[in-house]
């Protein structure tokens, strides 16, 4: 083995390890950058299907990018100035709803029903709870530090708006490029194995990305129907939320009826909506299991359910609620490019001492 190790290779090696370092150094002091590069690529993901049939049906790249872009920013521009404004004058009456003693008051009245069949319950333990969390929730010496986290997430959102619809636009427009200047840089008995494990880590995740943006929208929209329905004034928001966790294989239903059970209450000051809304949410879950799923969602990230719990767990234990909505697409990535280098190791002559004829690639 020392044989064939040459002043070539090792010059090779140092620079590739530098590189690699030079860019973890460059993530992890522009964190934000890259996480904003992220999503413009995921986003490049969810449209490019529709810029190529528009591409296929004569228009050009370019402008059928600025059309698709241009659609989406007014889809965003409408949501900010009709939905959003909307949500957030129902949040603000809730929120004149969540002081101490309505919160205490709430608390108590759960508590009593819970112990009328749950003996084991401890008396006041719901009840004082809730008033230790409050107290700190409601801790006026962070007020100065809330007022600077809230700063600081509006800049970013700032950013955002003004960079990630600009590398979306290249990352659709060069795309094919950047990728093929990154595979310049394999070595050519390595070519094949790469070129195949990025184009199915991308045709895999491409549709993972848009089964959940479609499942999570029309979860999101029923949930707000029949909420509205239910009689439940913050129905919007509570949908709005819904739709996100119901990414979240598992927990999200269980985080659409908790958070539906919880808003009822603080609505009403009692349990006469609760039924209501766990029946309204049960409705969107039922659709979403029995239509949504096998239409839209089918198998997309290929691993095995008991897999998947422990999967979000383990991304719920590493950052919390972004881990569990990040969990599937990574390990989605980990499995395909495990099973491909494992292939390519078993069929591929470069990675073998002896060759045998390559078989048919799965």
């Amino acid at each position: 083995m020392l044989k064939n190790l040459t002043l070539e290779k090792i010059v090779k090696s140092v620079i590739f390890i530098a590189g690699v370092l030079v860019v973890g150094v460059i993530i992890y002091n522009f964190s934000n950058l890259a996480v904003y590069a992220l999503i413009a690529l995921i986003f490049s993901y969810l449209l490019d299907p529709f810029v190529n049939r528009m591409q296929a049906a004569g228009i050009d790249r370019t402008l059928a990018i600025t059309i698709t872009l241009a659609t989406v920013l007014l889809i965003v521009v409408w949501i900010s100035t009709s939905i959003i404004p909307l949500v957030a004058n129902r949040m603000a009456v809730l929120t004149r709803q969540l002081h101490t003693d309505n919160l205490i008051m709430i608390a108590n009245q759960i508590e009593i029903h819970l112990r009328s069949n749950f003996d084991f319950i401890p008396q006041g333990y719901l009840r004082d709870n809730v008033a230790v969390f409050v107290e700190d929730l409601f801790n006026f010496g962070r007020l100065s530090e809330v007022v600077g986290d809230l700063i600081g997430i509006f800049t970013n959102i700032f950013a955002a708006f003004l960079i990630i619809p600009f590398a979306t636009f290249f990352f659709l427009k060069d795309g094919h490029k950047i990728r093929r200047d990154i595979l310049q840089l394999v070595p050519n008995k390595y070519f094949e194995t790469i070129l195949s494990l990025v184009d199915k880590i991308e045709t895999r995740l491409g549709f993972y990305f848009r089964s959940v943006i479609i499942q999570c929208t029309i979860v999101g929209v029923v949930s707000w129907l029949t909420l509205s329905v239910a009689g439940l004034n913050n129905s919007a928001s509570v949908g709005i939320a819904i739709g996100v966790a119901n990414s979240i294989p598992y927990f999200g239903p269980i985080i659409g009826y908790l958070l539906s059970i919880v808003v009822s209450i603080i609505e009403t000051g009692d349990f006469s909506l609760v039924i209501p809304c766990i029946l309204a949410v049960m409705f969107a879950q039922i659709l979403d299991n029995v239509v949504l799923q096998p239409l839209i969602f089918s198998k997309s990230a290929d691993i095995h359910p008991v897999a998947i719990l422990f999967i979000i767990m383990i991304g719920a234990q590493t950052a919390g609620l972004l881990g569990m909505l990040v969990a599937i697409p990574i390990a989605t990535v980990i499995k395909i490019t495990i099973n491909q280098t494992a292939w390519s190791f078993n069929n591929y002559q470069v990675f073998r001492s002896s060759g045998k004829p390559a078989d048919k690639l799965p």
